[in-house]
């Protein structure tokens, strides 16, 4: 019997858009011959979504599931083609379940989760199930995991699942979770505070600000004073923490924390399509006017 290699699968995988386990009994059954195991895969219907494969899955939504003591919270994009397919009942339906299953099983990653079972099922085969049913091709593209023992976590989607944000805190409340989560959405931090900035990145920044002052004709003795201080700012717009609230600008996100004993230990962010084709800053900029609206 002819040897069914990781290699071999992912190949077949690749070639049809078949789920991965199916693509391993296909290519025992046939003793690996790739092009024979593709016409078996065709002939049981779990090749549907070869022809999709190829295609951009860059709509879809961002789904969030807490457990009932918000101890335990997920946010998950599931991606596929169309806007249209992405506001349906089934598609909303299919990342609630997932959502719910990521806070229920707690995997590691994409991998374990698709390889997880619901239902009697993998997710996997959920997922190839539901591009046969509807007809585009769909992907869980990533999913963000938080417990907190000692607080809660909060999530916050914007948009009908353009935006999703999953905080972690400890101590605090639902509202000030739900405020923080908001926060991360509209001003999209890098970071949750200042000691997370990278070296290099910090020294790169410190670089251009000194040559900024140069071209402005600011001598040397004063230069790095000014630099000093537009770190600063620039600490303001990257860290959390160093952040206006959108809602009061008057306090930072480390007054507001503070005065409600709280303190986040980690927050996600996912945009939809991110790294696709989707810009950023557009949502960014629309989240911020409805949130200060």
């Amino acid at each position: 019997m002819a040897q069914i290699t990781a290699a071999l699968v992912k190949e077949l995988r690749e070639r049809t858009g078949a789920g991965m386990m199916d693509c391993k009994k296909a290519l025992t059954a046939v003793e690996g011959d790739m092009d024979k195991a593709i016409d078996f895969l065709r002939e049981k219907g779990l090749a549907a979504a070869a022809k999709k494969a190829g295609r951009i899955a860059a709509e879809g939504v961002v789904g969030y599931a807490l457990s009932e003591d918000s101890k335990v919270g997920c946010i998950v994009e599931i991606n596929c083609e169309t806007d249209f397919v992405a506001k349906t009942d089934g598609f909303k339906e299919l990342v609630a379940k997932v959502a719910n299953h990521i806070v229920a099983t707690k995997p590691a990653d994409v991998e374990a989760l698709l390889a997880s079972e619901i239902d009697g099922q993998t997710v996997e085969a959920l997922v190839t199930a539901s591009v046969a049913k509807i007809g585009e091709k769909i992907s869980v593209r990533r999913f963000a995991l938080y417990e907190a023992p000692e607080g809660l976590v909060a999530a916050y989607i914007h948009g009908g699942g353009k935006i999703g944000v999953l905080v972690e805190m400890k101590g605090g409340n639902a509202e000030l979770g739900k405020d923080i989560a908001m926060q991360v959405a509209a001003a999209n931090p890098s970071y949750l505070e200042r000691s997370q900035v990278p070296a290099a990145e910090l020294e790169h920044e410190k670089e251009v600000l000194s040559e900024q002052a140069r071209n402005e004709g600011k001598p040397e003795k004063i230069i790095e004073k000014m630099v000093l201080g537009r770190i600063n700012k620039y600490y303001k717009e990257v860290c959390l923490v160093d952040q206006e609230f959108v809602k009061d600008p008057d306090q930072t996100i480390a007054k507001l924390l503070k005065a409600n004993n709280a303190e986040v230990l980690a927050f996600a962010r996912f945009q939809l399509g991110e790294g696709i084709e989707k810009k950023q800053e557009d949502f960014a900029a629309e989240v911020m006017s409805q949130i200060k609206g």
